[in-house]
């Protein structure tokens, strides 16, 4: 009789197994549309039903019709452009380091994005050019942590994770010393990207580096294979026949061109790349084919409830401060799972 029992659990577990892909994409598609519709009737001017409705179809009040389409609209776009790019780049960054932990702003990314916003914020030059200035500031950082993590024909993993925590640390302090120097009004608008702000995202800004986001994200999902046999160990990877200096700079340049669009658009957001794949991880497994259009999908997610959270109070928060009071318990709580999980199986 007890084996029966036993038998039905098996069974409900391959079943579960087998559906387990299934119930996280739709879970993460009904939490987006039921975050975007509550998204788009929530904030300093809440929209009812018919109003949003109304709006939606341009008529009504115009002013109603200007705030959803001129504020909120281009705004969730850059939540759900910049949340993908984030959640994207850090599992290609976790599956090619090897490493769950691993964040897209490993590779130096905040650091030179920051940097060069600090000094145009301090030296008041070429205000208008500070999205762009960001995305180069961080590609060419990347570039150099990149140079400096060779190891002869090789991409060394240790010697790569080491060159970004050195050139994060310079840079860092280069950051905080033209913060003393800078005034006041000037500390305020270099924050504003430092912490990650959507306020004040429009058209011009999702039109600009959506295009190149989403062809990275496509060319994020064709490196599924080349992830999935570099997650075998070096050894066996190279003797399936894959190029890892080729594949890891590949991949660590798909990785960068994602977050440093998503800090052309909204600053420094953290936790996004670091909390969605490792959680996506523990729902559908290593997969990268699954893996990674579902880590896109669920930073979208996270980014949106974000911001939906930050501007539902009287004083609006800036995005990236409402991502770190959500990620830091919920990564902590991943942890405690995963610690629990390996302590059963052991």
């Amino acid at each position: 009789m007890k084996i029966l029992p036993r038998y039905l659990s098996k069974q409900i577990q391959t079943l579960l197994s087998k559906n387990r892909v299934f119930w996280a994409v739709f879970i993460l598609v009904a939490l987006l549309l039921s975050t975007l519709f509550v998204s788009l009737g929530q904030g300093a001017v809440p929209l009812s039903l018919t109003e949003l409705g109304q709006a939606l179809l341009r008529q009504g009040d115009p002013l109603k019709q200007t705030i959803l389409w001129d504020l909120r609209i281009p705004r969730i776009l850059a939540a759900i452009t910049v949340g993908a790019a984030l959640g994207m780049s850090g599992a290609l960054l976790q599956g090619m380091l090897r490493n769950s932990l691993a964040d897209p702003f490993i590779l130096g990314i905040s650091a030179g994005a920051g940097l060069v916003v600090i000094v145009m914020v301090v030296l008041q030059v070429f205000q208008a050019w500070i999205p762009l200035a960001a995305w180069i500031g961080a590609i060419i950082t990347t570039t150099l942590v990149i140079f400096l993590g060779r190891s002869g024909s090789k991409i060394s993993v240790e010697r790569l994770i080491l060159a970004g925590v050195a050139v994060s640390s310079l840079f860092g302090a280069v950051q905080s010393t033209l913060l003393l120097l800078a005034e006041d009004g000037q500390i305020q608008q270099a924050l504003n990207w430092l912490i990650g702000s959507l306020n004040g995202r429009g058209w011009r800004e999702v039109t600009t580096a959506a295009p190149y986001i989403i062809i990275a994200l496509v060319a994020g999902c064709l490196l599924a294979r080349s992830l999935n046999l570099l997650s075998l160990g070096d050894d066996l990877a190279v003797g399936l026949g894959v190029n890892l200096a080729r594949s890891r700079f590949l991949i660590a340049g798909v990785a960068t061109l994602l977050a440093a669009g998503a800090v052309s658009i909204s600053g420094l957001v953290g936790f996004i790349g670091l909390v969605v794949p490792h959680g996506i991880r523990l729902l559908v497994g290593n997969d990268h084919r699954i893996l990674l259009p579902l880590s896109a999908l669920g930073g979208a997610w996270l980014l949106m409830f974000a911001d939906l959270l930050s501007r539902l109070g009287s004083v609006e928060l800036p995005v990236g401060s409402v991502t770190a009071l959500l990620g830091s318990p919920l990564f902590i709580w991943l942890l405690y799972r995963r610690q629990a999980g390996a302590e059963k199986n052991s």
